[in-house]
């Protein structure tokens, strides 16, 4: 197949399937259509990797680009009066009103600017592109696979909930296709299209349950997003009455700050808003009130990675510039931030949620900076978290249905109850904790690229003790879910097909993705830093001997608890002294029997959500006006 043909079947494929998943009502034509449609996603992004890898940048021209264009604004104003409605309809004015100033920007563009612009390559691939293709289409379409038995469980179990499965999956697809289109599209007004898309897709799936929080919850998300939709509508319009016809990104990186650097600004605020960066965090953690499949693609291979990819891609742009390091002091505040308030989590899926913000901002932190070793740091960031991070959230959403909850504390034992979920989990848990405290504070990668940094040095103090709390809520976490109990009953045959199957991929896929990562930096990440720096970061002895130390954790360390045991004897848990039992019961006052229990550290008075997050807000909130102040000053001193 014709490159041009690949990234248009990448695109159209997956809206193609939601169609057929929005009309098909039997239970065994959706699980088909799903299972195939992945499979061929999945197929085609990897063929898509082969056959481009040692390509560089390819740029795609498609035709006819103006009727497409049309055609992309159009749907764009259907989209507004559709969020138009809904807001009215809810009456939440902020929506509304942000929806009209974003439409009425577009408009204006497209009747004052949009003749004068003609791009010759509307769409473009290269070895970043690539990754993140790769994660879309193998982690987004296992999510897709493990939400057929997630879904049915969930409408089992909820029986008061209106069962929307054809139309979930429906825009589990587009979402999909929409975020495919963003990755390979070089014309920026097409960029746009499809992050505009992502934003309903993401407010719908929030929503899902319709219930008063959910719906709550998929306005706070979709405000936050269109305010960042309007920072890339004025981009857009800037570029359009001072860029020269610059439209497309590859133009942009070439054309100089000085007409590059207000429209990065802009663009990379709503990056900081879709990677739900302080003070925009609280909408992805809103998101958890959707079923778990929605959080574990927001999360991981979709809606946050479209804001992270953007300001990557945009990072030659902020390079050595008062805009890229704000941008990388809010990415470290967020950091260091969110991984405090995880702490204070008893929720897993909260702690999921403060987790992920904290890893985007690790990555928005090294993409502020945009030297090459930054953006070495940032891309390895991005494919492990991706990895790492579906894993646990799916394995979460299995263990919630069969235990009730999503306490960590009542998850204490699971590795008697569902030890192969438990397993899963640890190596979901053994990549995200090792991501920041092993692979990144390495001698020449992240640490380097902040010391070089004016003031690097903040930046390695606030990643060194971000890392620290990182470890401490992983690590408790993981404790709970590996204490051996005597009194509870295997219940993992409970467990779907389907579910089983994205799992066990999925954990197949972090050790995999661990043993290939030194070819990955060769073949991808060393040619696109040499494209766009002139110059190669390298895997050194210290990063391999890291690579190794993972492969044992991320396998040996697990699958050693799903190894045949000889019988071996029950101890009484020591209590100081107490006379205890070997089902963890002890004797208190009077001689009443005790059940002995074991929880967690939270340190509410420490680490509380309300304290840190107002902090964080007003810090970041500051951080964000320089950068866009600073922007504007140079642009016009330039």
């Amino acid at each position: 197949m014709q490159l041009a043909q690949l990234l248009i079947f990448l695109i159209l494929f997956p809206l193609i399937a939601a169609f057929f998943l929005l009309i098909a009502k039997k239970e065994f034509e959706r699980d088909w259509i799903v299972k195939l449609s992945a499979l061929a996603i999945g197929i085609v992004s990897i063929y898509l990797l082969i056959t481009t890898y040692d390509k560089g940048a390819l740029l795609v021209s498609v035709i006819p680009a103006e009727p497409t264009g049309l055609v992309m604004f159009i749907l764009e104003m259907l989209i507004a009066v559709f969020i138009l409605y809904l807001g009215i309809k809810y009456k939440k004015w902020l929506v509304v009103g942000l929806i009209l100033v974003q439409s009425v920007m577009m408009l204006y563009f497209e009747l004052v600017y949009a003749h004068s612009v003609h791009i010759q390559s509307n769409l473009f691939i290269d070895e970043f592109s690539n990754i993140l293709a790769l994660i879309i289409g193998i982690i987004g379409s296992l999510i897709c696979v493990y939400s057929l038995g997630y879904m049915k469980f969930f409408h089992e179990h909820h029986p008061e909930m209106p069962d929307r499965r054809p139309w979930f999956f429906g825009v589990m697809f587009l979402f999909l296709a929409a975020m495919f289109g963003l990755v390979f599209s070089n014309n920026i007004i097409w960029v746009y299209f499809f992050w505009e898309v992502t934003t309903l897709c993401s407010f719908l799936l929030i929503g899902y349950t319709k219930t008063e929080e959910a719906t709550n919850n998929a306005f706070n998300a979709l405000w936050m997003n269109l305010l960042g939709g309007v920072a890339f509508a004025g981009a857009i319009i800037y570029l359009g009455m001072f860029g020269n016809g610059v439209m497309g990104l590859d133009e942009l990186m070439t054309t100089g700050k000085v007409i590059a650097l207000i429209p990065a600004a802009l663009i990379g605020f709503a990056g900081l808003t879709k990677a739900a960066q302080l003070p925009f965090s609280s909408w992805l953690v809103g998101a958890m009130v959707a079923p778990t499949p929605v959080s574990a693609l927001l999360h991981s291979s979709t809606m946050v990675k479209a804001g992270v990819y953007i300001i990557v891609r945009l990072a030659p742009v902020f390079q050595a510039t008062v805009t890229g390091y704000m941008i990388a002091m809010v990415g470290a505040l967020t950091f260091l931030i969110a991984s405090g308030i995880a702490i204070s989590q008893s929720n897993a899926k909260r702690v999921l949620a403060y987790s992920t913000i904290a890893n985007l901002g690790l990555i928005v932190a090294c993409a502020g900076i945009g030297t090459y070793e930054a953006i070495w740091a940032a891309i390895l960031l991005i494919v492990f978290h991706a990895i790492s991070k579906s894993l646990l959230f799916l394995a979460t959403g299995t263990v919630e249905h069969r235990i009730r909850s999503r306490e960590i504390d009542d998850m204490n034992g699971l590795v008697v109850r569902m030890p192969k979920i438990a397993v899963m989990m640890v190596i979901g848990i053994a990549g995200m904790f090792l991501l920041p405290f092993g692979m990144l504070i390495s001698k020449w990668a992240a640490i380097r690229a902040f010391i070089d940094a004016p003031y690097g040095f903040l930046f390695v103090i606030i990643l060194a003790f971000g890392s620290a709390m990182t470890v401490f809520f992983w690590a408790k976490w993981m404790g709970k879910i590996i204490a051996v109990t005597s009194d509870s009953k295997n219940i993992e045959g409970e467990v779907d097909h389907s579910e089983w199957a994205a799992l066990v991929s999925l954990a197949g896929l972090s050790f995999i993705t661990t043993l290939v990562f030194p070819m990955l930096s060769t073949k991808l990440l060393e040619p696109f830093l040499m494209a766009n720096y002139g110059h190669v970061a390298q895997l050194s002895q210290d990063n391999i001997i890291i690579m190794i130390l993972m492969l044992f954790l991320l396998m040996v360390m697990p699958l050693s608890i799903l190894l045949p045991h000889r019988k071996h004897r029950h101890l009484a848990p020591y209590m100081g002294g107490r006379t205890t039992t070997h089902d963890m019961r002890f004797s208190g006052s009077l001689g009443v029997q005790k059940k002995t229990v074991l929880s967690n550290y939270y340190l509410h008075d420490w680490f509380g959500e309300t304290k840190l997050k107002t902090w964080g807000i007003w810090l970041c909130s500051a951080m964000i006006c320089i950068m866009v102040v600073s922007a504007v000053l140079r642009g016009v001193v330039l």
